[in-house]
């Protein structure tokens, strides 16, 4: 960029760092002429060099009279030497009423799966918000995700039509409760992607496969936009649940917004270093939502958490097809149980964007009163719920006492220190899969379900023994258990909690 092409630089909306440049000029809004009909275009080009801000705002003056805006752009991709991310540049809109930090001006974003949107009053690309183009200064923001060492050469173009407004169509929203079961287990995958952002499936064929995979709830989870939550009309149904919600995708980590009120959105433009990420997750919370931070040691650019769990309500730790990654999590999960401070409710969803990724691989499995919105999200913040491959794969893990008291998953058994417990985990759908039972002292009990892949293993032990209990449910290692890793991991359980009454 040169100088003179820089309006001013400074933070986004009280966000990260960013960049303004000079406003794109039309003639109509210069001269005050306004006509029926027409077209106007300006291409604006310019150079980002490694280092560039989070944030490239081009301000564009629209003038009265307009009733659709696109805008379509291009980068350069030049060849990097291996291990060194190239060139990769989002782009996204902002309106009239500005681009503040969790302001209203939001109109949409694509990240970089797009070359190019278009907005009016009646319709509007995938992933922006459809609404009258007003006069005024909007924003076309452009994110430069990384930027290659030779740097990044960009063109912008934008085109205004004139003419007659059309009416924007009110959004559908999904409904709260399904039919449900009453009080039971209802499988559902709470991160799933459309093409309202990087995905490549439609929602109808998302709902499609959530149905074929046997799922009772999913959650749409758009990279920074809300633009899905009125894209599935007719798609949900007795037998399906369809909660709203956002993928927030900082260049700290990724955060799921989970279940919140319909249209709610939810800023991404911030790095720890600002922070706001506080000031949102509450946001999430008067939304009724939970916030859930997403695979939190995914090593692609700006995955991996980095904003701690203070304002978390669970975390992902299965992401997609079991990984390194995943194993990772589970480990430094298990951390966080054994330093018996606050502890957070465990959840595997696929991340799913397009074939042949699997929607509900794995899956959380929620203990709720119904299926409704509230129940599940009630369930999930309960860590009343396990992890699981299929909707074939079913482990259920409970303790009780020689007293008669039980205990199930999420749950807190209290007795007194030398009261004798049994331990019973229960998996079925896993031929051959081994059954772990694992406590804060580590793996205690380790049986191999029978060909027929059901069967149930218990274990004897003491309330001053045990901190809490999980199982999983794993296959068997490729190795035969030689190097000492375990196999790859089938269904996974939340914690039972055990601990010694005053009595004691």
């Amino acid at each position: 960029m040169k100088r003179r092409d820089v309006l001013r630089i400074g933070a986004a909306g009280g966000g990260t760092a960013a960049v303004t440049l000079a406003p794109v000029e039309f003639a109509r809004a210069a001269n005050g002429t306004e006509a029926a009909a027409g077209t106007e275009t300006r291409t604006v080009r310019g150079h980002l060099d490694t280092g560039a801000p989070d944030f490239v705002y081009l301000p564009v003056r629209v003038p009265r009279g307009v009733r659709r805006l696109a805008v379509a752009y291009t980068y350069d991709r030049p060849q990097v030497p291996a291990g060194t991310p190239g060139n990769a540049l989002d782009i996204g809109v902002f309106d009239e009423r500005g681009t503040e930090l969790g302001g209203d001006g939001f109109r949409g974003w694509s990240g970089g799966f797009r070359a190019e949107f278009a907005i009016s009053a009646e319709e509007t690309t995938p992933g922006y918000l459809a609404g009258p183009v007003n006069s005024g200064t909007w924003h076309v923001v452009l994110g430069p995700y990384t930027v290659a060492p030779q740097g990044l050469d960009y063109e912008v173009t934008v085109t205004l039509e004139y003419g007659r407004q059309g009416r924007t169509p009110r959004p559908v929203h999904p409904p709260e409760r399904a039919a449900g079961r009453g009080r039971a287990w209802y499988r559902g995958d709470a991160h799933l992607h459309t093409v309202h952002s990087d995905g490549r499936r439609t929602p109808a064929e998302v709902a499609a496969a959530a149905r074929a995979a046997g799922l009772d709830f999913i959650v749409t989870t758009e990279h920074n936009t809300s633009s899905a939550h009125g894209a599935w009309q007719g798609l949900w149904g007795d037998d399906l649940l369809i909660l709203c919600g956002e993928e927030v995708t900082t260049r700290n980590g990724h955060y799921l917004a989970l279940g919140v009120d319909p249209g709610t959105f939810v800023d991404w433009r911030y790095r720890v270093r600002d922070d706001a990420y506080a000031r949102f997750a509450r946001r999430i919370h008067q939304a009724d939502g939970l916030v859930v931070p997403a695979h939190a040691h995914a090593t692609c650019v700006g995955c991996s958490w980095r904003f701690g769990f203070h304002e978390a309500d669970a975390v992902e730790l299965w992401n997609g097809p079991w990984t390194a990654d995943d194993e990772l999590s589970l480990a430094s999960w298990e951390t966080l149980l054994r330093d018996g401070g606050e502890w957070l409710p465990a959840m595997g969803n696929s991340d799913a964007h397009r074939e042949p990724q699997v929607v509900g691989l794995p899956q959380t499995v929620v203990l709720a009163e119904d299926l409704t919105r509230r129940a599940i999200l009630d369930g999930i913040r309960a860590g009343r719920s396990y992890l699981a491959e299929s909707s074939s794969v079913r482990l259920e893990l409970s303790v009780s006492d020689e007293r008669g008291q039980y205990a199930g998953i999420g749950e807190r058994l209290t007795a007194p220190s030398g009261t004798g417990v049994t331990v019973r985990a229960e998996g079925s759908g896993v031929p051959g899969g081994i059954v772990r039972l694992v406590t804060d002292q580590g793996l205690m009990r380790s049986e191999t379900l029978p060909a027929a892949g059901d069967g149930a293993v218990t274990w004897q032990t003491t309330v001053a023994n045990v901190g809490y209990v999980r199982a999983e449910i794993r296959r068997a290692p490729a190795d035969g258990g030689a190097s000492g890793i375990p196999g790859e991991m089938v269904a996974l359980t939340n914690p039972v909690f055990l601990e010694s009454s005053a009595s004691g």
